[in-house]
């Protein structure tokens, strides 16, 4: 078992400095100044609706609610789909850096890495979200490709399951499984004044300010979030660049409410931990020493994006409101990257080099009504909403010779970067219009309130248009176009059973676009080259009941789904499979004892492909974190986390089984007040604590099977300041 190696640098030693110097002065206040922690409420919100974000529940990790797509924010019992949202005050608690790390503490979600690069990527019900196929604010494309810092990040939502009419079909051609939506900060109504330094293990440094002021008449307000993160990891030889800027404005006057982001992020990853194949016919290795990189020296990602959104609601009466948003982003992303593939049981890899440059333009934007009205006994909420997407990329790349160099999973052995001159796409100085595509939707929703309310129905249907065209990169010529519209519907119910208890039951679609058939395969042509199918549609249903006991609520839920498949079958391309996934998922969240806060739950799977599992598709996943504040120590808490992932296969014959994994986390958080106006808060936190050495996922990208090697034991300390 390797310890955990802490490099320091001039810069980590400074933060250390910072981070532990306030703690002795700390310790001379009174255990009466302890108890009365600083409380700042949220009164704008990032979504310009009047109600604001729904309140956080018991416990504070998850809100009560959250944003169900065009239908708006609505509380979690009144909803008849699964979603839940995560707090600011998780992300801080659990000094977590990315979204993969928030994410981690849902049952249904697992993090894998794309397709040959380094970038996040989110399985839901097995399924993959890729990191661009995000919602920020309920707009797609806009947020970083790679990687999305949490900095300026209010809430992270996460709908589980089909989602077509309510998000519209995410551009990117992931999310059947599920949709998550990021949610920016804003300007509470006190003053903010907040700076966090910390250290993590290899001597990775931090440092983040978040500050806040609204007018005097709380018309407007004004939050900005920096941050700072540069150093090794706790993987020997990998490092991680980090730069955060993001302000978050907010107007409200009379029927008006107004709020605006703009954020840039520059990210950088050297030698991260390439992403590992094992070649057909091989058992799945053991894992390689998580804290040493096999990667090669010379590997990196680099992307920086500037990305902001719009937002505007208006109330043209008390039954009728308005609501328009657009939002852009420009993204520029480099690379060297070298895969292995492992060839034989010893170990031994062969890697070829893959270089790419990247440059992304998004313009996004979205419109919509929602009124009330009442027939009789029955009241409606009618939502109209359009959409419109358009995204230019433009790409440059090299391959090296694909018989490739070698090395060893558990010697890994330096080379010198070979050549990218075996195969050229374009010129990565100038890189040319390679993808274009655009979608537009209509989306008409009616939600029947029946029964003193008690009894909710939502019905409505999205009519989605697809468009792409992709261009050869070198002569600029073009080698497919698609061009398709689908019809995706929604049923849904919520029937509240008594005050703690509702009964739900859905049926709704996801929906990406069609495979291309391509001119022929490696061992026989395809007769109809060019042919873009009809959109994909995932076909879901799903029923279960939710508890709100006011402190201490969860939800037990069934679900069916039926995904199609491409292939060749008689020499034509077309949908020759179906993956059938059914599901059962249990969440469990807040406060059911005073000072003990509790967040996890299980999620079952059983992802069938004619007979065999799906790649990637563990049919057991669960969690349980603990958050103790310990009594009669004011300002002490504990908490504690189980990461449990059962094995999955690799491959879709199921003959390499990865193994299950289980992660331990531990944690703790002091705070006191240093004067009257000054809170410190001091975290430390210890991650796969038992040093296991484990495959955390498998592929990440429909139809491959990579290995994503899990993080070793990481320490993590920070100090945040409010003054």
């Amino acid at each position: 078992m390797s310890s955990t190696r802490f490099k320091p640098s001039a810069l980590s030693l400074a933060v250390a400095l910072a981070t532990m110097a306030p703690f002795a002065q700390a310790q001379n206040t009174t255990q009466d100044e302890s108890t009365e922690l600083a409380t700042t409420v949220v009164s704008a919100s990032a979504d310009a609706s009047a109600d604001g974000l729904p309140a956080p529940y018991a416990g504070g990790q998850v809100a009560s609610g959250a944003r169900i797509g065009i239908l708006g924010n609505a509380d979690y019992m009144e909803t008849p789909f699964t979603v839940t949202s995560y707090t600011e005050m998780l992300i801080e608690d659990q000094q977590a850096a990315s979204i993969g790390e928030v994410l981690i503490n849902d049952p249904a979600v697992r993090v894998a890495r794309g397709f040959g690069n380094f970038q996040q990527v989110y399985l839901v019900r097995g399924l993959p979200i890729f990191s661009d196929d995000m919602s920020y604010n309920g707009l797609f494309g806009l947020l970083p490709r790679q990687y999305l810092g949490t900095e300026f990040v209010e809430r992270v939502e996460v709908l589980r399951g089909a989602n077509a009419f309510l998000y519209g079909a995410a551009p990117g051609g992931s999310g059947l499984g599920g949709a998550i939506n990021i949610v920016p900060k804003r300007a509470p109504n006190q003053p903010l004044n907040q700076v966090t330094a910390g250290v993590r293990s290899g001597g990775q440094a931090y440092v983040a300010g978040d500050f806040a002021r609204r007018s005097e008449d709380d018309r407007f307000g004004l939050r900005l979030n920096l941050a700072r993160r540069d150093g090794d990891t706790a993987v020997d030889g990998e490092s991680t660049e980090l730069d955060v800027v993001a302000i978050g404005a907010d107007f409200r006057q009379g029927n008006l409410r107004v709020s605006a982001d703009i954020g840039h992020q520059d990210h950088r990853q050297d030698e991260s931990q390439p992403n590992i194949t094992i070649a057909p016919g091989l058992d799945i290795p053991s894992t390689p020493d998580a804290s040493e990189s096999i990667a090669q020296p010379w590997t990196y990602s680099s992307a920086r994006d500037t990305f902001g959104t719009l937002r505007a609601e208006y109330d043209f009466r008390d039954n009728l409101t308005g609501w328009i948003a657009g939002g852009m982003r420009r993204g520029d992303e480099s690379g060297d990257f070298a895969n292995p593939t492992v060839i034989n049981a010893a170990g031994d890899t062969s890697s070829f080099r893959f270089a790419n440059v990247r440059e992304n333009r998004v313009e996004t934007g979205e419109a919509g009504l929602r009124g009330a009205f009442a027939t009789g006994a029955v009241e409606h909420t009618v939502t109209l909403s359009a959409a419109v997407f358009s995204s230019e990329e433009r790409n440059a790349f090299g391959f090296s010779d694909f018989g490739g160099f070698g090395s060893n999973l558990y010697a890994p052995v330096d080379v010198a970067a070979p050549p990218t001159t075996a195969f050229v796409g374009g010129n990565t100085d100038n890189p040319q219009v390679t993808e274009e595509v655009d979608t537009r939707s209509v989306a008409l929703a009616d939600t029947l309130s029946l029964m003193d309310d008690r009894l909710r129905v939502t019905l409505g249907a999205r009519h989605q248009h697809i468009e792409t065209h992709s261009y050869d990169a070198s002569s600029g010529a073009e080698t497919a176009e698609y061009s398709e519209s689908a019809v995706t519907p929604i049923a849904g119910v919520v029937y509240q059973i008594n005050p703690e208890f509702s009964a739900y039951a859905n049926y709704i679609e996801g929906l990406v676009k069609g495979d291309v058939a391509p001119a022929s395969t490696a061992t026989q042509p395809v007769n109809n080259p060019g042919e873009a199918l009809e959109p994909y549609k995932t076909r879901q249903s799903e029923v279960g009941l939710k508890y709100d006991g006011g402190r201490f609520g969860g939800s037990v839920g069934v679900y069916q789904s039926r995904k199609p498949i491409g292939g060749i079958e008689n020499n034509t391309f077309k949908v020759v499979d179906h993956q059938e996934n059914l599901g059962l998922e249990l969440t469990a969240f807040g406060q059911p004892v005073s000072g003990l806060s509790v967040l996890g739950g299980i999620s079952l799977l059983d992802a069938d492909v004619d007979g065999q599992e799906a790649i990637g598709s563990p049919s057991t996943q669960a969690n349980l974190g603990l958050d103790w504040m310990v009594p009669g120590v004011n300002g002490l808490s504990l908490d504690g986390r189980v990461i449990y992932t059962s094995e999955q296969y690799a491959d879709l014959a199921n003959t390499q089984e990865v193994p299950s994994w289980t992660r331990l986390d531990l944690g703790a958080r002091y705070t006191t007040f240093i004067n009257d106006a000054q809170q410190l808060t001091l975290r430390a936190r210890v991650e796969n604590v038992a040093d296991r050495d484990y495959w955390a996922s498998a592929g990440g990208f429909p139809g491959s099977g990579y290995l994503t090697v899990g993080a070793p034991r990481t320490l993590i300390v920070s100090t945040t300041l409010d003054f």
